[in-house]
């Protein structure tokens, strides 16, 4: 097939992709919330559905709606990819821009069609591969500074003493602080080297222990589920633990096909994350989760999903994990893909969001509806998520699902109490805060 012939094939499947699904779901997200999600039978698709809605970013003056009670504001607009964010003790908000590195082969029609048709979205867009610091002014408007430069896909950050750590896509870098720098000039060293061939999961979540001493980092799996093969997956699909003294690391939790936004619950201390779950077995196969972190838990990717549901697109099973495969905590919902997670402990907040978890949920490519797109909160009590999630933060799609302004993804909280907001479709960052605050 010679180049002209291979571009309309391409073309033709693209437009067959953006019609719309092959099935609709029949749940929504709040259905499928919860310890015990319905789960239907999985759909093996030739095509996988997609629903892509096209980017057109924010106009001027426009914002995302939030709930009665809150406001928000714009406090950066004008980046590249922004996609973590790290609130510092002294009121600056450290922003990571950065994009997929690009280093995926594209080894298949689906995989090519797939990338095209995302990138409608304004998801794949270029990263700025730096930090840039933000800080309010003494008139109240917030400044932009260029913090750290010419990194390698940047995304998780974390603060300890003087030490500001940077997880890359394929290391962590230390770099030297120092309260109220608007830039660090001198280069990163090194800690340790993180998983990187491949990379089809490219982002790295990195969160501190309490007592400063270790560092925890979400490492993503190279695939779906293995299809290129379990060899690439080594030290994929984990949490590891990384100790600062040393740079030693080990595997403290697997199976977790894609952890994000690691987080410490502040009533018992445990480590929890939410996780992006598999594709292409139907609209509302699987839901994605937040749960916490057991050490030495598995949790059943790629051989299985929410605990022992086997998925019998993987070849080489290994019932021996199955049997021992951890059920996740809570669902979120089929494909909202979840990014951003933040335990809310401050008092800027209207009461019924202090000691739950904020979510990030960057939105569906593979569902019609839609799914996510969306910062929501689970209520927490004694330690565990209760209830339904509720939308907080929304509008980053248009009501027909069309168009796209933004999409949330890191979550932090700032000095003052305020939810912050990373929207790298938007190129964006927002502050919410309680209306009349």
């Amino acid at each position: 097939m010679n180049k002209a012939m291979l571009i309309g094939v391409l073309s033709m499947a693209i437009a067959a992709c953006l019609a719309g699904c092959d099935e609709r779901a029949s749940y929504d997200s709040a259905h499928q919330a919860g310890g015990n999600p319905p789960l239907p039978s999985p759909h093996n698709f030739l095509k996988p559905p997609m629903q892509v809605p096209k980017h057109v970013g924010w106009k001027s003056g426009e914002a995302p709606r939030v709930a009665d009670g809150l406001k928000i504001e714009n406090i950066a607009s004008g980046l590249e990819h922004p996609r973590q964010v790290l609130a510092l003790p002294n009121g600056d908000i450290l922003v990571a821009e950065s994009s997929s590195p690009q280093e995926e082969p594209v080894t298949t029609p689906k995989q090519l069609i797939a990338g095209m048709v995302q990138s409608r979205s304004g998801k794949e867009a270029k990263g700025g591969n730096r930090i840039t610091l933000l800080r309010r002014g003494s008139g109240g408007a917030w400044e932009k500074h260029v913090f750290i430069d010419h990194l390698h896909s940047p995304f998780g950050m974390q603060l300890i003493g003087n030490t500001l750590y940077v997880a890359d896509t394929d290391a962590i870098l230390s770099f030297p602080y120092q309260t109220g720098a608007t830039s660090i000039a001198q280069p990163g060293v090194e800690l340790t080297d993180l998983p990187s061939t491949v990379n089809h999961h490219w982002t790295k979540a990195l969160l501190a222990s309490p007592d400063g001493k270790k560092l925890y980092v979400g490492v993503g799996s190279n695939s779906n589920v293995g299809e290129n093969g379990l060899e690439v997956e080594y030290r994929r699909a984990v949490v590891l633990e990384v100790d600062i003294a040393t740079g030693g690391s080990r595997v403290f939790a697997a199976g977790i096909r894609n952890p994000t936004g690691l987080q410490w619950e502040p009533k018992t201390g445990k480590l929890w994350t939410v996780a992006n779950e598999r594709d292409e077995i139907g609209a509302d196969l699987v839901p994605d989760y937040l749960t916490s972190v057991q050490e030495h838990g598995f949790y059943g990717w790629p051989y299985s999903y929410y605990g022992q549901h086997l998925d019998e697109r993987v070849h080489q099973q290994r019932p021996d994990l199955v049997s021992k495969a951890l059920k996740p905590d809570y669902a979120i919902g089929s494909h909202v893909a979840p990014l951003g997670l933040l335990f809310y402990t401050g008092d800027n907040l209207p009461a019924q969001y202090r000691g739950g978890a904020f979510i990030g949920e960057h939105g569906s490519w593979d569902r019609s509806p839609l799914s996510g797109y969306a910062v929501a909160y689970v209520a927490f009590e004694n330690g565990k998520p209760v209830g339904a999630p509720k939308p907080v933060v929304t509008g980053f799609v248009s009501d027909d699902e069309k168009e796209l302004r933004g999409a949330p993804v890191g979550l932090a909280q700032d000095k003052d109490g305020a939810l912050i907001i990373a929207d790298d479709a938007g190129n964006a960052v927002w502050r919410v805060t309680k209306a009349g605050g």
